[in-house]
């Protein structure tokens, strides 16, 4: 890949400044919903202690928009990473400054050290010299670990690399880079796209850099709404954003010119809020009434994707089909899962929704690659140059 593998570092003794992707959800009380991520830093984290490093882990956590707020502390994480480390996992109280600095010198090897959320600093995603700097004087050398977070030029990823000359790619954003890679250079075809959810923004414009790639691209969710507006179709209540419309359609042409097959909803299950004891019809999309929106793909769209999928050698997914965490709108997603999973195709799904539809479904097991990333897993498949991986570059 052109930048070197931890395995590639001398850790021994050495303060070793990992960044991974800790962002866990949490519930009100701060307990952990969901631990996949902390876990999937594990062999880095391991690996590093096993070699005797002294182990300095930074990682962000929500929004909180270069603010301290108590319920985006990392403290849960340290909690749960000792539990599953089997060690006492000490935690800083900030991520730069004195104290801090004090707390890594005094690490012994195998010792580890979690810094406190990098976004209470503004300076984090502003990616802001003298922050990368700050954090970099606690590390000899630096490890990225956090795909999910590399398609941002940030000071933890970005920044902090001007300033350590060690600096190599843990295990897991070797394999997340690995594996995308592997599907773009040479794919079974036909070559497949299944992208859904909410999110058209951010979304368009990698849907249009993946219509050089695949063969076909499957849309669902609330962004194909947008999409099925561009054609001049009626949509209900239904989520749509109206400023991307000629984007959806210049991509639809795009496609089109291409030879790239492009499928869209037929029929959906649509109600008047994407909420519990609604009363759920279903009909085709241009038959969906005024007060009502569409939630999920129909009974029909359901067939058509499985159809579609059918005989593929490279499927890709992110996001789901509709608002599958409501049981009446979860059969779109939940079947697509199904279809993905059976296939005989090389499968590789990316996305925290996308990701929590897998565990809703059952189907895990039987996926080839799951990315710990959304963003970055998209970007990349579009074809985009990543700042944090190009940053590893010697």
């Amino acid at each position: 890949m052109g930048i070197k593998s931890i395995k590639d570092l001398d850790l021994k003794a050495k303060r070793v400044l990992i960044r991974v992707d800790f962002n866990v959800p949490l519930d009100e009380d701060c307990n952990i919903t969901d631990d996949a991520r902390i876990k999937a830093a594990l062999p880095t984290i391991q690996y590093a202690v096993e070699k005797g490093a002294r182990v300095v882990l930074m990682s962000h956590l929500g929004r909180p928009k270069g603010k301290v707020v108590k319920t985006k502390s990392l403290v849960p994480v340290a909690r749960r990473l000792s539990e599953l480390l089997g060690t006492s996992v000490n935690m800083a109280p900030d991520c730069v400054g004195e104290t801090v600095k004090s707390m890594v010198n005094d690490l012994k090897p195998g010792d580890v050290l979690l810094l406190e959320n990098l976004r209470f600093h503004i300076e984090e995603e502003k990616n802001e010299p003298g922050f990368a700097k700050g954090l970099a004087e606690l590390g000899d050398c630096f490890v990225n670990d956090a795909f999910a977070t590399a398609h941002r030029a940030h000071a933890s990823n970005v920044g902090v690399c001007d300033y350590i000359h060690a600096k190599a790619a843990g295990f897991l954003m070797i394999r997340e880079v690995e594996h995308i890679r592997k599907a773009l250079k040479d794919p079974g075809r036909p070559f497949a796209a299944v992208v859904g959810g909410a999110k058209v923004s951010g979304k368009l414009e990698v849907l249009e850099n993946l219509v050089d790639k695949v063969d076909k691209i499957i849309i669902g969710g609330g962004m194909a709404f947008t999409f099925i507006r561009s054609l001049g179709q009626e949509i209900g209540n239904s989520i749509v954003e109206d400023d991307l419309i000629e984007t959806a359609r210049a991509i639809m042409e795009k496609a089109r010119a291409k030879g790239v097959k492009l499928y869209l909803p037929v029929d959906c299950f649509c109600a008047a809020a994407a909420k519990e004891d609604q009363e759920v019809l279903v009909k085709t999309i241009q038959e969906i009434p005024a007060d009502l929106m569409g939630l999920d793909i129909g009974p029909a769209s359901i067939t058509l994707f499985g159809e579609a999928l059918a005989g593929c050698g490279t499927i890709v997914w992110n996001g789901p089909m509709g608002v599958f965490e409501i049981e009446s709108f979860s059969a779109g997603t939940m079947e697509i899962a199904k279809n993905i999973a059976s296939s005989k195709a090389l499968t590789i799904v990316g996305g925290g929704d996308t990701d929590a539809a897998l565990h809703k479904s059952g189907a895990m097991d039987k996926i080839d690659f799951v990315s710990t990333a959304g963003g970055a897993f998209l970007e990349m498949l579009g074809g985009k140059i990543l700042p944090g991986v190009t940053s590893l570059e010697a």
